[in-house]
């Protein structure tokens, strides 16, 4: 395989390494519109292990898919890839509580990045070996939804990335 047609192949590996899809908008804009979702709480820890057609009743399109079909937004799309505002991140399909914005660090990779969550059950891991490669997959810790992935390239002091989809996202900031 000559150099070229090897380079070709590697750029496109590492462009759909998360799997890029979508816009990273909504249709009604930045503002997502969300539908009645009674399973959302930023104070509920009580697991939930609802079937998909309830959480495509209950979360908006582009949600339902990075979260429940594990699709990603393209990179630099989405909202909270280079935000810098100080508060916390919650899952925007049950309202889980996943990272502050201390722990957010600028990882140029073009999704929000964090070296770590906000609790040991903010989140849970699991392997995805999908695109050809072995990578950690990262799920809300109550819902279970699709958020990123973590990678071992991050800063001290754990030396983790979370890469994360803006799109599953909540930011609410801190009060003054």
């Amino acid at each position: 395989m000559g150099k070229f047609t090897l380079l070709g192949m590697m750029l496109l590996m590492l462009a759909s390494a998360c799997g890029q899809t979508g816009s990273g908008k909504t249709k009604t804009g930045d503002v997502l519109s969300k539908p009645e979702n009674p399973y959302y709480s930023n104070t509920s820890t009580t697991k939930l292990n609802l079937p998909d057609s309830v959480w495509k009743k209950v979360l908006p399109e582009d949600v339902y898919e990075i979260s429940r079909h594990a699709e990603t937004e393209r990179a630099f799309t989405g909202k909270y890839w280079d935000f810098t505002g100080k508060g916390t991140y919650y899952c925007a399909a049950c309202g889980n509580k996943l990272f502050r914005s201390d722990a957010k660090f600028a990882s140029q990779c073009g999704w929000p990045s964090f070296f770590e969550q906000d609790n040991k059950n903010s989140t849970t891991e699991k392997p995805d070996n999908s695109l050809g490669m072995e990578r950690i997959e990262v799920l809300c810790g109550r819902c279970g939804g699709h958020l990123g992935h973590i990678f071992d390239d991050g800063p001290p002091p754990t030396g983790k990335r979370y890469c994360m989809n803006s799109i599953v996202l909540d930011f609410i900031p801190d009060k003054k």
